[in-house]
Formats: C-alpha cells, structure tokens, sequence
C-alpha cells in the first residue's frame, strides 16, 4: 500500500510569513464589510499603559525632557500600530503584512540610531535604557500583534464567504424545492382527466393536453431563474387555468385585467402561480358551487403597482384574516422580501364572499 506524502513545509514562510490567501475586491466588498472592532482601541491603549508605568517609575528622578521623550515615542508606536492594525483590517494580505512590519521596524531603528541629533541633553543612553526596552517590547507586541491580526481576518472573510455560499445555495435549493408547488395531485388528476378524455373521445382532450403541455413547459425550468417578468407569470397561469376549468367546467370562471406599462415587472419565479392556486384550493374548490377569480394588475400611481387575486369561494378561515398563511405563501412572502425588501407588501384580505390576495409593489419602469 503506498503511503500518504506528508505535506511539505513551506520554508518561504520563514522569510515571508503570512497567509497566502488573496482576496479580490469583489470577495473584499461581499464578505469583509465587518467593522473594525472597537474593542481593540482599548486593549490596545491599556496594554500601552501597562508597558509605560514601569517606565516611568525609572524617570521620576531624570528631566522632564527625558519624560517627554517616552511619552511622546510609545504615543506614536501605539497610535501608528492602531492605524496600521485598521489599514490591515480593510487589506489583509500577506504583502502588506511583510512590507508595513519592515517600514515599520525601520522607522523605529532610525531614530534610535540617530538619537544623538535628538535627545535632549542631559540624557543619556543609560537613562533610557528600561524605557526603551518597553518600547521596544511594545513594538515586538505590534508586529505579532499585526500577524495574528491578519491570519484572524482572513479566516473570518474565508468563513463568512462560506456562509455567504451556503446561503446561496440554500436559497438555489428553495428555488428548486419550489417546483413542488407543481403539486402531485393536479399532475395526476389532469393525466387522469386527459387519458378518460382520450378513452371516450371527449373533444376537452386536446385542448387540455395543449395547455397542459404548456404549462408544464413554462413551470419546470422556471425556479432556475433569479425573476420571470409579469407577462411570463402571467401566461404559466393562463395555462393553469385552462386545465383547471377544463376539468373542473362550470364551476370555474375565470377573467384577467391587466393594464398598460407593467408587463416586464419582476416577479419571484411562481408568486402569481402560487396565489392562484390558492384561491382555487382553498376557495373555489371546497366551495359546491364553485366560483370565479379575477386577477387585476393596475397603478395607483407611477411609482406603485397594485396586483389582486380575488376569488368568491368560501373565503378565509378565523384567525388567518391579513396573514400570510401556508406553506406557498410564506415562501412567497420571503421571496418577495428577498427581491424587492420593503418595497413589496403581501396580505389576504377576507371579502363577501371569498378571499383577496392583495400585493403591492413600489415599482417604476426603467426608460429604455
């Protein structure tokens, strides 16, 4: 049996650590919009305090220039490592990383080397020695502090570009989940229709088979799209409603009033269809004497669009008046929200007799 190769270490990383990920600006602008963390400022801030008060206990006896000096050089350190640390929150890749920590430990050097031109005088190498190892601890804390930094957020974008991709992916399987609202009962009870039709050589046959073929080719691929516009609803429902009132005859009377400007409204893929469908399950089919829907499509004004799905069955059961009930519904809402946010508004509405689906839509159609 052969062995596994281990993986081979990276001897790279000793001179150029860092995480080798490299986002792109559009990974960048969809999973690293978090903010920076607040809390870190403060952490920051006390540990700079912490590495201070040593040093300063050792100057009480020195001049105020030597205290100065101090101050002055870990206030910088602290406050150039905070906006380092910020500008590799929105840029977490393994060049900036190397490039900032070799800028930085070189304009920390220089000035050491060159104190001679700026220390105050009456202070000596000597005077300073306990306060700069602070400072210089400080600086060592600032670079380590900056790699982790770093290996963190490019593990949060990475783990939030996951979730972003489960999410969509979720949301492709509800789509796909939605086909089901082609439910198994009018499949069978229309191939059943259609095949008794065909047996006793009921004229309905053909032209039921004709909308039916239609409506199946319309619906099957439909949940692969993001939108369909109004008009394509509206003809996956007309073929709907011609199998339906050929196997239901009188008992269904349907009409459609539709005005101008909207026929290119996007649309969930199956809203329409699904508020029709339930206006017939649950309204005009448990009803004896069947009934009608009316479908209407106007503006109230330019920027709104006002959709309606009435029916006179037997209307709404207590306790479920301006809700959005079932299954199909709530799947329509969320879609709707998902589409259009706050901008599309879904209720039932009870009526004498029978139930209104009433959706509003703030829309304006783009001039081409």
């Amino acid at each position: 049996m052969q062995d596994t190769p281990n993986p081979r270490f990276d001897w790279a990383l000793l001179f150029y650590p860092g995480p080798k990920r490299r986002f792109t600006p559009e990974e960048m602008q969809r999973g690293g919009q978090q903010p920076w963390p607040k809390v870190i400022d403060a952490y920051v801030a006390l540990n700079i305090v912490l590495l201070l008060i040593p040093a300063l206990t050792t100057l009480r006896a020195l001049s105020w220039r030597a205290l100065l000096v101090v101050l002055i050089f870990g206030g910088l350190l602290g406050y150039i490592g905070l906006a380092i640390a910020r500008h590799l929150w929105r840029r977490p890749t393994r060049k900036q990383l190397n490039i900032i920590s070799v800028a930085y430990a070189f304009a920390v050097t220089l000035p050491l080397a060159l104190d001679k031109y700026w220390l105050p005088a009456g202070v000596t190498h000597k005077d300073l020695a306990f306060p700069l190892v602070s400072l210089l601890t400080l600086f060592i804390m600032s670079i380590s502090a900056w790699w982790f930094l770093v290996i963190y957020r490019v593990q949060q974008i990475e783990a939030r570009l996951r979730e972003l991709d489960e999410q969509d992916r979720n949301l492709k399987l509800a789509r796909r989940l939605a086909t089901a609202q082609i439910q198994p009962h009018f499949l069978f009870n229309t191939l059943a229709s259609v095949q008794h039709w065909v047996d006793t050589q009921d004229t309905r046959a053909g032209s039921t088979l004709r909308s039916f073929t239609a409506y199946l080719r319309a619906t099957l691929p439909m949940f692969e799209r993001e939108t369909l516009s109004l008009n394509e609803e509206l003809g996956i429902v007309r073929s709907y409603l011609e199998v339906m009132q050929a196997r239901m005859g009188a008992r269904l009377r349907w009409s459609t009033e539709i005005c101008e400007g909207v026929a290119e409204l996007p649309l969930p893929p199956g809203l329409l269809l699904t508020l029709v469908e339930n206006a017939i399950g649950h309204g005009i089919e448990p009803a004896l004497r069947g009934g009608s829907i009316a479908i209407r499509v106007s503006r109230p004004n330019e920027a709104q669009v006002l959709l309606e799905v009435s029916d006179d069955g037997v209307g709404l059961t207590q306790g479920s008046e301006t809700a959005t009930n079932g299954l199909g519904l709530k799947n329509s809402d969320e879609r709707l929200r998902q589409l259009y946010g706050g901008r599309a508004r879904l209720t039932l509405l009870p009526q004498q007799p029978g139930c209104l689906a009433r959706l509003e839509i703030d829309w304006m159609q783009e001039s081409k």
